[in-house]
């Protein structure tokens, strides 16, 4: 920036000099002819005088030339040294702070609508987790590659991991731009190599466009991720335009994450156990512990409602911690020698997860062999992630690990192959249609048959008929759970029934 500051000044002076002795060669060939017309032997003086002049304007003009280059190549150096600062080094996509930079001058400059889309990566982590980060920045570089070849006049920033933010200016329809969204997911789809393997990249896009949904950049911002956020509500690789409706969404999140935390420290929950049967259907042998939330307003809030906003912040690790205490002060009256608690992928994923879970044990006096953490197979798990480093952390202890709804996660047999667990728990929907589904009983006998060979317990969910019954009996499991057996039932119940 300096020198090309400096390269303006000497140029400045430049044209200042070639003016002055322009006019110094003009004032004395004017001279010199004068001279002439009164000594004609004065011509040899006014052609040198001439010649003279003439050289200097040319030497001066062809040093003006050199420096308007010297200035060109240092301007071009100055453009691409900003564009490198301002550029993300791994995919290319400009930072953070210049996107947002340049958005909200694109609102400020002329009348023309502007349309901003926020697009997010989906399952990124499981990426990491399977195939390495390697893998992971291959593609976000192939996302980026993929949107400046689809939408070469936009505006593309990283704004942070794996989420980017787009800028078309001049776009007014949301239909045309759901649509451009689901090209750009479709051109994701397809199979791709990273690492020597073919892998399909999914995303999730949010729309919203200026001035009709938001006046400002940061609203606009705000509008658009309200948008991806239900696309990730959705299922996730789709395209979803800012409706009004969204915001009424929002504050419905914003009033349950307030009212959940107070309902936390007040101690406003409330634990029910399921119990989990012999294999003859009447023998108890351990409870699931299942937490319940009676607003004293809205009532019974379901935990489908409230799990998934707790998971977004830091509530998750509040009301597991809280779940644990309530669990463990609560098991001897149970009358089995377990309990079994949920375990969310987002506790998992705190670094300090299982030395909070052991602090927890060692205040209320609980044996690690007295708890099971039930976990969904929502990802894989590989060695050295926090997830599977806080699974043997615990596994130390003695707490046993049992894969809750098992066959509906990301991969089955994946986690069999490498995941140190002690139970298998068969999801309900397995369960569902026996013993009328042929399939769904083969499924079940194979699981029963493998948990045999891995000398590790299966428990069949959602047992709700004696049929049902009858056929995992036969078909190998180890216990059963379900309505038909019992249902869950606070320990303050009058109709609850310890093994006591």
């Amino acid at each position: 920036m300096q020198r090309q500051a400096s390269l303006q000044d000497i140029i400045g002076t430049y044209r200042l000099v070639f003016a002055g002795v322009a006019a110094l060669v003009v004032i004395t060939g004017a001279i010199a002819l004068l001279g002439y017309f009164t000594d004609p032997r004065a011509i040899e003086m006014v052609v040198v005088r001439v010649l003279a002049g003439a050289s200097l304007l040319l030497l001066l003009r062809w040093g003006y030339v050199r420096l308007k280059q010297e200035l060109k190549r240092a301007a071009e150096e100055q453009r691409q040294l900003l564009d490198l600062a301002y550029r993300d080094a791994l995919t290319g996509a400009h930072t953070r702070s210049y996107f947002f930079s340049a958005l909200t001058e694109s609102l400020r400059a002329d009348d023309r609508p502007v349309a901003y889309l926020q697009i997010d990566m989906d399952n990124l982590k499981v990426l990491n987790d399977s195939h390495g980060h390697a893998a992971g920045d291959a593609a976000l570089v192939h996302l980026v590659k993929t949107l400046k070849a689809l939408l070469p006049d936009a505006l593309v920033g990283r704004l942070g991991g794996d989420e980017f933010g787009i800028v078309l200016v001049g776009q007014d329809s949301k239909p045309a731009l759901v649509r451009l969204g689901d090209r750009v997911l479709a051109t994701l789809g397809q199979p791709i190599s990273i690492e020597g393997r073919p892998i399909r990249l999914s995303a999730t896009i949010g729309v919203a466009l200026w001035p009709h949904d938001a006046a400002e950049a940061d609203e606009l911002i705000s509008k658009a991720d309200l948008a991806l956020y239900k696309g990730k509500k959705q299922g996730r690789a789709s395209t979803v335009a800012f409706e009004s409706e969204l915001l009424a969404d929002e504050r419905h999140k914003r009033f349950v994450e307030r009212d959940l935390r107070a309902a936390i420290l007040l101690n406003e929950l409330e634990l029910y156990y399921q119990p989990i049967f012999a294999v003859d259907g009447s023998t108890p042998l351990s409870h699931e512990a299942l937490v319940r939330w009676q607003h004293p307003v809205r009532g019974r809030v379901p935990p489908c409602d409230f799990i998934p906003i707790a998971e977004q912040s830091d509530l998750i690790d509040k009301l597991g911690d809280w779940v644990l205490r309530r669990a463990c002060a609560d098991r001897a009256k149970l009358g089995t020698p377990t309990v079994g608690i949920n375990v969310s992928v987002v506790q998992l994923s705190r670094p300090d997860f299982a030395e909070r879970f052991s602090d927890i044990l060692f205040e209320s006096a609980t044996r690690g062999n007295e708890i099971v953490i039930e976990i969904t197979e929502s990802l894989p798990l590989r060695t050295g992630t926090v997830e599977l480093t806080n699974i043997e952390a615990l596994r130390a202890l003695g707490v046993r690990v049992a894969i809750d709804d098992f066959g509906t996660g990301f991969a089955s047999l994946e986690y069999l192959r490498g995941f140190p667990f002690d139970i298998i728990k068969i999801d309900r929907s397995y369960v569902a249609n026996l013993p009328q589904s042929r399939i769904d009983g083969l499924i079940v006998a194979s699981i029963a048959e493998i948990a045999r060979s891995l000398e590790v317990e299966v428990i069949a969910e959602g047992v709700e008929t004696d049929e049902q019954l009858q056929f995992l009996q036969r078909a190998g499991v180890t216990a059963l759970q379900g309505y038909l057996l019992a249902r869950p039932e606070p320990l303050r119940s009058p109709g609850f029934a310890s093994a006591a």
